[in-house]
Formats: C-alpha cells, structure tokens, sequence
C-alpha cells in the first residue's frame, strides 16, 4: 500500500534555505567587528538557532493548525501572564525590560505574542465564517479585535518595544483587511491613528511636558535622528548616518564580502542584528540588497498561494496574518536602515542574528507548512469558497 505523498511547498523551503545562507554571510561578516577569540562564534550560534528552528518549524508543521483554534485564547493568557512577568521580573538590558532569564537561555515573550495573536484573532474571525460585515454589523468584530490587540500593545509598548507593538497592530490590521470587516470600519480606524499621530505632533509643538510623559526620551531622540540623521549625526543620528554611508558605498555590486569600509570599521553598531540589512547593502551592493528582496517577495507569493488554496478559512488567516507579521517586519527594518522609517529594535527577518525573533519566524512558517499539508485541492475549487 504506497502512502500519500505529503503536500510540501518546495519552493518555500528553497527560499527558506537561500535566506539561511545568506544570513550565514551577512552575521559573520557583521560581527567581525567584535574582537573574539573565534571569529566563527557569532556564526555558529546562528547555525545552532536555525538547526532549532528548523526542528521547531517541522514540529508545528506536523501538528494539525485546526487543533489550535481550540487552544488560542488559553495560549493568549499564558502569553499575556509572560509578558507581565517581563514587566516585574525581566531583565532589564540596552534601555529595555523585554526578557525573562532562566539561566543558560533568555526568552523575549512578545517574539511568540506575534504568533498567538494570529491564532487567535483568526480563530475570532473564523467564527463569522464569509459574512461580508455592513459599518454598524462591523462594530463587535472589530471591538473584540481591538480588545484582544490593545492588552499585548500595551504590554510590549510600556517594556518599551515600540517596534513589537507596530508589529502587533500589523497583524490585526492585516487580518481585518482580509476579513469580511466593512472597509469603511477600517478607513475610520486608519483615519483614528493618524489623527492619534497628528494629536502627539501637536502636544510635541505647543505642550512638551504633556508630550514626554508620553513618549519616552530616547524614543524621542530616535524620531529627532529618523528626521534630521545629519544634524545629529555624532548622537541619536549616528546608526542611520553610518548605515546610509555604507549602504551608498556599495553602489551596484559592493565592496565585497568582509571588505566593507565602514562594517568592518565597526561604525555600524549592531551590524549582525538590527541594521545587518547594511552589511548586505555595503558589502554585496544594489545587486545583493535586490536580491534578498526578491526573497522575501517570492516567500510572501508563496504564503498567498498557500492561503488560497487552503480549505479552510482559519487556514486563511493564518496564512495572512504570518504574511503580515513578515512584511511589516522587512519594510520597517529596510527603512530604517535606509531612513525611510524611525530606527526600532526589530530583526530582519531570517537574516538577523538572535534567537527569539528567529524561532518566532520559523514557528510563523511551520503554521503555513500546516495549512499546506492539510490542504486537499478539488477539480472545482475550495470547499469554503
């Protein structure tokens, strides 16, 4: 009796293994700045993420995402009692209190909030099945959305992880764009955020004291930097400065790899981890930076696909909110690095040297493998749709 092939997105996991490589690349040259008695340490650590994350990722796959639906709100209180630990017990390092220690390993509780929130704001939507919402009929979806997104906001915003707290606002915007919410609901929320934006604006201009009990000092100063990097370029401008100095030395193939003028110069801080998006643009050029970002398009495509032929709506969202949570990431960490955006602490996605935020990606990619497993294909289309 021949068992059933099993229904695996090959070109994923090629994709997958390319960014991989690159990120091998990319970590070992940016972290040759560090003086280290092995020059392969910061390498092989990432070697060792990605053999776990792979193992983590296959794990998910196997497990079937329809189980999980049962399972997301106890995950979400668990998550959430995790990130209030954070806030009494976590250790407090570069400006913030994000991780909790258990000795050998450190844990960042937000990193895996991404992944519970998808679960269960797709579990929530999956509830209302095809209905197309009218604005009135839109308002309790959309409320328990926002109650279930603001309560991690919150949390992630006051460790302060203002870049985790973008993240998870993306993933409920993405997934109520693919719902049946009425557009107008979500233009009239759009239009809220930006009038929130324009109402700090106008606090920063004409009541500043109100305003910095709000944002803290060194978000400030990020924005002040973000802005103006060479009128502050010996201070808060300094990471966007350098990083836009390198990127633009590598014009189009790059001053090749662990040559890089100011990576290996070590005036790109955090090169292996938040702005390695510079090493690349330094080191491989406009060819390099392309090329990684016709990765992540292919990757994104591949997750669509996916998500259309799922048979199932939570399968959906699922698909659409990890597309989400990795678009977002890559267009925030590209454009502060490239100062199209204010500088946050997010990763690269699969390219970033770190645990947390690697495991968080791999773990996203091992729901979509799932979806796909699961997936059985009708001459006649979907049976949801």
């Amino acid at each position: 009796m021949k068992r059933k092939p099993i229904n695996i997105d090959v070109s994923l996991l090629l994709i997958l293994f390319c960014l991989f490589i690159i990120s091998l690349l990319a970590v070992y040259s940016g972290s040759g700045q560090y003086e280290t008695q092995d020059p392969f340490y910061f390498a092989k650590r990432q070697v060792f993420w990605y053999l776990v994350g792979f193992g983590v990722m296959a794990g998910t796959a196997y497990i079937d995402y329809e189980l999980l639906e049962r399972l997301a709100l106890r995950l979400f209180a668990g998550a959430v009692f995790l990130l209030i630990l954070v806030h009494f017990f976590g250790t407090y390092k570069n400006g913030s209190q994000r991780w909790i220690s258990f000795g050998v390993i450190e844990i960042q509780p937000s990193e895996f909030m991404k992944i519970i929130l998808i679960l269960l704001l797709a579990s929530i939507l999956n509830q209302f099945q095809h209905k197309r919402f009218s604005f009135t009929e839109s308002i309790i979806p959309t409320g328990k959305i926002m109650v279930y997104t603001v309560i991690p906001f919150f949390f992630i915003l006051v460790q302060p992880d203002l870049g985790s707290a973008l993240v998870i606002l993306s993933i409920a915007f993405t997934l109520m764009l693919v719902s049946g919410i009425s557009g107008r609901m979500i233009m009239s929320l759009s239009l809220g955020f930006m009038g929130l934006v324009a109402f700090l604006t106008y606090l920063h201009n004409h009541y500043f004291e109100i305003f910095s009990k709000i944002i803290k000092p060194h978000q400030l100063d990020r924005i002040y930097g973000w802005l103006s990097p060479h009128e502050h370029a010996s201070t808060y401008g300094y990471q966007l400065t350098q990083a836009l100095l390198g990127i633009g030395s590598g014009q189009m193939s790059g001053s090749g790899f662990t040559h890089g003028t100011q990576v290996q110069g070590g005036k790109i801080p955090e090169a292996h981890t938040d702005f390695i998006f510079a090493v690349i643009g330094e080191e491989f050029g406009f060819l390099g930076a392309v090329t990684l970002v016709c990765l992540y398009f292919l990757m994104i495509y591949r997750i669509i696909r996916i998500a259309i032929s799922s048979n199932s709506l939570f399968g959906l969202y699922i698909c659409a909110g990890v597309a989400g949570l990795i678009v977002f990431q890559v267009f925030q960490n590209i454009g502060m690095t490239i100062g199209l955006m204010p500088i946050t602490g997010l990763a690269l996605p699969f390219i970033s040297y770190g645990g947390s935020a690697l495991l968080t990606n791999m773990i996203a990619l091992g729901l979509v493998f799932s979806v796909n497993i699961r997936s059985k294909h009708y001459m006649f289309g979907n049976d949801w749709g």
